[in-house]
This record gives structure tokens, sequence and C-alpha cells, in this order.
């Protein structure tokens, strides 16, 4: 077993290392001049993207393990210096693997860092991974998409306990369900458990510390996006575009919420509150895409049918547009509250099907509700929360956002 590196005697790390040296040969002839993190999306590589949310994210120091046309990254980002973070560089052949990479690094990486790598921009929540991994006190935690969604194949099997029981990059094993996307938590002492040829880095070190025991998993509902492949850019064009974006409760923030265990079972018992269709008419003047989530418990429980709500919300969409307002798109959960479904509130089951949906990036999406559970799926989903109050109205959360949006843009 590797050594224990407890919270009291591990800080918090400040130093990623990126893995940035493979040829992308899926990628040609566009990586014929460029490596793959080179790519652009709108006037920047997609390398940069991960620099500044680094950057934002806490880390002050980036090692990135080069190989292939390492001249062209080098010449980019310099030191750092122009993204307000220390950038070094460990160069080695090009044809080298991740393992070799890791072995010349490892004098210049901290006793515990973050590994990335280069093709997957994952939106990261830095706080709650660390807070889990130091509380396991385990040498490596991995970050695995959880894959509902079917958007690539399984590479692992994640236990009840929170450990990675199976880690397979062929992705042939049986009952594998999720795809490790690294944004890993590693000690240095993980590098004891390459063999002296050169091999894949998570191809040798994953599967020895699966076999102890000793892999962790930090498992995310939200998508990933990546440079790996043709078909995967046009995707990743539209989530770094990063259209401004909200997502909407709805009883309490557009219209009169009903009396507790009472529905609006109607067109005509949905009445607006003051000021919504004047907030959904400046979100829409300011850009914004309108998400809406609602938990609608009167259909399993027979106050209403699901026919009844698609009349409800087109009367709400209809009168919306006539106000110069617009929703782009509304989710709501069917289901009773003691169905244990992934989507009725506290649980972010609509808000990550929204972010698939139109490839938003929930960490920079606000979610506005009324109640605790709107600010507990908030949380889970890792959307800033803000809820309406008698001082604080929809639109005056409104008026809020697109001040703050047209400052950060100028």
């Amino acid at each position: 077993m590797l050594a224990s590196h407890s919270k009291e005697r591990l800080p918090r790390p400040t130093q990623a290392a990126i893995l940035a040296g493979g040829r992308g040969t899926r990628l040609r002839p566009i990586t014929d001049t460029r490596p793959k993190p080179m790519v652009e999306f709108h006037g920047k590589p997609f390398l940069e993207y991960i620099v500044e949310m680094l950057r934002d994210q806490g880390f002050e120091r980036i090692l990135m393990l080069l190989g292939y046309l390492p001249e062209v990254i080098q010449d980019h980002f310099e030191d750092g210096g122009r993204w307000g973070i220390d950038i070094e560089y460990s160069v080695t052949g090009a044809d080298d693997l991740t393992g070799h990479r890791m072995k010349v690094a490892a004098d210049l990486l901290d006793r515990c860092f973050l590994l990335l790598y280069c093709d997957n921009y994952w939106p990261m929540r830095y706080d709650d991974m660390w807070e889990r991994f130091a509380a396991a006190d385990v040498p490596a935690m991995v970050t695995v998409y959880s894959n509902r969604d079917r958007y690539t194949s399984d590479s692992v099997r994640v236990g009840e306990s929170g450990f990675v029981e199976v880690f397979d990059r062929s992705r042939t094993s049986p009952g594998l369900s999720g795809v490790e996307i690294s944004y890993a938590l590693l000690t240095r002492a993980v590098l004891d458990l390459l063999p002296t040829e050169d091999v894949l880095f998570e191809e040798a070190v994953y599967p020895a510390l699966v076999a102890r025991g000793e892999l962790l998993a930090y498992v995310t509902d939200h998508r990933y996006y990546s440079v790996g492949s043709v078909e995967r850019l046009p995707l990743t064009e539209r989530f770094l575009a990063r259209r401004p974006s909200v997502i909407l409760d709805r009883d309490g923030v557009l219209n009169k919420r009903p009396p507790k265990a009472q529905y609006v079972r109607g067109p005509d018992e949905f009445e607006w509150l003051p000021g919504a269709k004047s907030a959904l008419r400046l979100l829409r003047e300011a850009g914004y895409l309108v998400i809406v989530v609602s938990n609608q418990a009167g259909i399993a429980r027979g106050a209403m049918t699901a026919s009844d709500l698609d009349r409800i919300h087109d009367q709400m969409r209809a009168e919306a547009a006539a106000a110069g307002g617009s929703i782009d798109a509304i989710y709501h959960c069917p289901h009773n509250w003691d169905e244990g479904c992934e989507c009725r509130k506290p649980k972010p089951g609509m808000l990550f099907s929204a972010q698939r949906d139109f490839d938003v990036d929930l960490t920079r999406t606000p979610f506005i509700g009324d109640d605790e559970r709107d600010a507990e799926a908030a949380q889970a989903a890792g959307c800033p929360s803000m809820l309406v109050s008698e001082r604080a109205t929809l639109l005056d959360l409104a008026r809020g956002l697109v001040r703050n949006r047209l400052v950060q843009v100028a």
C-alpha cells in the first residue's frame, strides 16, 4: 500500500500537470502544423481555455509535458505571465508514451498535483474535488464522467464505495459504467508504480491502484468537451461560445406559487408575478438562453395530466413572447416525491439534461429559484445560486445579471 497522505500533512495542490505531447493523428490534417490542444475556438486555442480555468480555480503553476511540435505551445504561452500563472515545460520525444513523460518530469512535480489530458475540457469544481480527496486519504482520485447519455464508450466501473473497481482502457470488460477523463488528483508516490519500460501512464498506474483499492472516483454528470476527434469539434465550438444562459424555477419565480400540496392545474390558474415578463424580455434582449425547470408532482398525484401541463406551458411561452421575452426550453419532473427519480429537485437531473441538450457550462449558468430545494439542486449541479424574495424579484436579479455581463464583456 502506498504511503498515507492525510489532509494535515498534504497541503491543497496549486500545481497542475498537462499531458500535451501526442501527435493528434485523428485530427489530421489540422494537426500537421500544430499540436491538437492548439486548435482554435473563437479566436484562441483550446489549451488556453484550460489554462484560464486552472488560474481561476486558484492554481499558481502549470507544468506542460510536451513532445510533438513543442515550440508551438511554448511560443504561445511562454512563461504564462500574460495569464497570471507560472508555466514550465518538460519536453520529450514526439513518440514517447505518457509513462516516460511523467518519469522525466518527476522532479518537477509537487508531492500532490492535478493531472490533465490536454484534449479534455471539463468545468472543474476544485473545492469539491479537494474536499473529497483529502477526506479519503488516498494516493489518487480520477474524475469519471457518468456517461448516462452514452456520449462515449465506458472505461471504468465505480463501486458503491466510490472507488474504481475496474479500469479498462480497452473498454471491453463487462459491466463498465462511466469514463475516466483525468482531472486527477495524484500524489507523486504513484509514479513508483510505473515499470521500467515505456508505457501509457494511466494503463500502468490506474489498474495497479485499483488492485490495491486506492483509486477514488469523483463522478460527474456534467459533460466534458474534447479536441480528441474531428467529430467532437462542433460540440466543443458550441460549448466554448459560452452563450449567456440562466436556469429558472417556475412556481414562485415566474408565477404565483400555489398553496402547499396544490398545483397550477390549467392555464386559467397561472398568474404571472409582477415584473417576471419584463425580466424575460430583459434577458432576451441581452442574448440570454432561458431554461425553466420545475417539479410537477401533481401529474403523479392525479391533480393534473401531462397534457394540462403542456397547455399551461404553451400559454406561458406565448405570453412571454408577446411581452418581448423568450423561454428556450422547459424541463419538468412528473414524479412523486417518493419515487426516487434523479430529476425531482433537489436532485440536479433536470439541470444536467439542460446542460447536455444546450452545451452550457453549468458553473457559469446561474439557477434562480425561490426555496431551499432550488439552492440544493444548484449546488449539486455546480451552478451559481440565486433566490428571489420580497427584496429581490426576478426582475431585480435579471438586471444584476445583465449589468454584470456588460461589465465582463467591456
